[in-house]
């Protein structure tokens, strides 16, 4: 037989200050089992302690779950862990391997986050330089133009001799190419990676910037607006270098962020001096790759611009550009599993990936949004933050991570109550999103959103916009004198769609690149304007 005996906390023996006998006595007062019975009392405590601890770690994990998202979901994909959180998309792919050079989309699509993901890839055969044109003085390009073609030509040669130049930067420092060659290009070409764009260009584009190139022409001076002939020579006398030099390395040339000056572009000038720049590097890399295309040369630039920008370069050529193009669309599937790769992540790196509904439900409650003005309408949490957002990763990012804040910090899964009450959060980053996209093409669209928010309608006609467009001019508040213009613009972005006649029917372009604004149907504004629209 076995005694069991406990006294707080400690076996009763060990009790500081009980004597010998009344130790003894409490001992023998205590419960005895047998064999059998101990095993079975042991069995049904650890039983119970360890569904204390499971369901303490499964709380655990799902805490974490929501800090991870808290602190490490970001919308700027530079400042977000891509080796975590990057999703491999099909179309990377076709990028990588040179199939294709112009990445096409609207913001928050994933451009940024796919030039980043090709820029930190660490192969011995893999070389890139990330072109950021952020902040970057688009005056200096302008002056750099080949006044020997007309427009839009004249900056083919400007492109062509940038993307050379950061070539041979790159044979520099790739220990596949021959040491003597490898010496003379670091001599011209500093090896160390670019820290500033325009610190690069400047100096190579500078009058006392020289190189001497493997017995082809002794000291070259590159000086702002040269003669038409020394800026073929040049960009001539390196494409023969790296024709002659290259590798079966891969090298890309990553340009992105051009959207910089695309600013005030209703004024013709402006428009023609930043479409003819763009215009010409698409030309340059089109170029480029017909010339490298044979003998393996493993030479890609790659072009990430935004979709609202493309449509607006105009070239009888522009067609042949889709053989070389993609363009970033998302669909309700794909980004169900965009983000059940990226709460798979969230849980840990690890972690076997999920299918959708999995990873929803570590995520967020089953429950339904209640809508309606008798909270009579329902439906679920993903179709309520589906319909506020333009169908685009940032954007869902964008609202997970606000669910995720406005979460209580001892509740381990999002509820609907949250999801609904981060609907004016959500709101607001879309209208500073969309306010930041179309300023360059309607500098005063905070006094237009205005006009919205002062018909006060999910739906209106144009004789109603028209009515305070009217008061806004003469006010002085509005500089564009036309309202169909404006109109048009807000239908390209989808802060605006069209409702046809068909009841529960709207037409929206983000969900039809092909749509074309209907002035014989009522306007209806996008959902996820209303709460910062002011829209009951």
């Amino acid at each position: 037989m076995v005694a069991w005996g406990l006294g707080g906390g400690k076996r009763c023996g060990a009790v500081a200050g009980v004597g010998r006998g009344e130790r003894w006595a409490s001992l023998r007062s205590a419960p005895t089992y047998d064999g059998a019975q101990l095993t079975g009392l042991i069995v049904e405590v650890f039983r119970k302690f360890s569904s204390v601890i499971v369901l303490i770690n499964l709380k655990g994990v799902k805490m974490l779950l929501l800090d991870e998202i808290r602190d490490n979901w970001k919308l700027d994909a530079k400042t977000e862990n891509g080796h975590r959180y990057f999703y491999h998309i099909n179309e990377v792919d076709k990028i990588k391997n040179g199939k294709r050079s112009y990445v096409i989309g609207r913001k928050g699509t994933g451009k940024t986050a796919i030039s980043e993901h090709i820029a930190s890839v660490r192969e011995y055969d893999v070389f890139s330089e990330k072109l950021s044109f952020k902040n970057f003085p688009f005056n200096e390009l302008y002056n750099l133009k080949n006044a020997g073609y007309t427009a839009p030509n004249q900056y083919i040669t400007l492109w062509k001799y940038i993307i050379y130049s950061h070539i041979c930067k790159m044979m520099s420092r790739n220990e596949s190419v021959d040491a003597s060659v490898r010496d003379k290009l670091k001599a011209a070409f500093s090896p160390e990676p670019i820290n500033s764009l325009q610190r690069w260009i400047k100096k190579w584009t500078a009058h006392d910037f020289s190189l001497t190139v493997f017995g082809v022409g002794g000291k070259m001076g590159f000086k702002e607006n040269v003669e038409n002939n020394s800026w073929i020579q040049k960009v001539d006398i390196l494409e023969s270098v790296i024709d002659d030099y290259i590798d079966n390395s891969s090298y890309y040339i990553l340009f992105d962020e051009l959207d910089e000056d695309y600013k005030n572009i209703i004024d013709p000038e402006q428009r023609n001096n930043y479409t003819h720049l763009l215009t010409g590097l698409f030309k340059a890399v089109q170029d480029i790759k017909s010339i490298f295309r044979e003998g393996g040369r493993r030479v890609y630039p790659v072009i990430f611009l935004r979709d609202d920008i493309y449509s607006i370069i105009t070239d009888p050529d522009k067609t042949k550009w889709d053989d070389f193009k993609i363009e970033l669309d998302w669909s309700r599937d794909r980004i169900k599993e965009l983000l059940a790769f990226r709460i798979s992540r969230a849980v840990g790196v690890g972690t076997p990936l999920m299918d959708f509904k999995s990873a929803w439900n570590k995520l967020f409650l089953d429950q339904s949004v209640f809508m309606g003005h008798m909270q009579n309408k329902s439906m679920t949490i993903f179709d309520f933050i589906e319909r506020s957002t333009h169908l685009r990763p940032r954007d869902f990012v964008r609202y997970i991570h606000s669910c995720a804040e406005n979460t209580p910090v001892n509740f381990s899964r999002i509820s609907a109550k949250t999801v609904k009450d981060s609907d004016k959060a959500f709101s607001n980053y879309l209208k500073r999103e969309l306010v930041d996209e179309i300023h360059g093409v309607i500098p005063d669209i905070q006094s237009i959103l205005d006009i919205i928010s002062q018909i006060r309608k999910q739906a209106f006609s144009e004789a109603e916009f028209r009515e305070i467009f009217e008061k806004k001019k003469e006010e002085g508040s509005i500089v564009q004198s036309d309202p169909v213009f404006i109109l048009r613009i807000l239908f390209l972005f989808s802060i605006i769609g069209n409702q046809p006649k068909q009841k529960n029917q709207t037409v929206f372009r983000y969900l039809n690149k092909d749509a074309e604004l209907n002035f014989s149907e009522n306007f209806v504004v996008h959902r996820g304007l209303y709460k910062a629209l002011q829209i009951m």
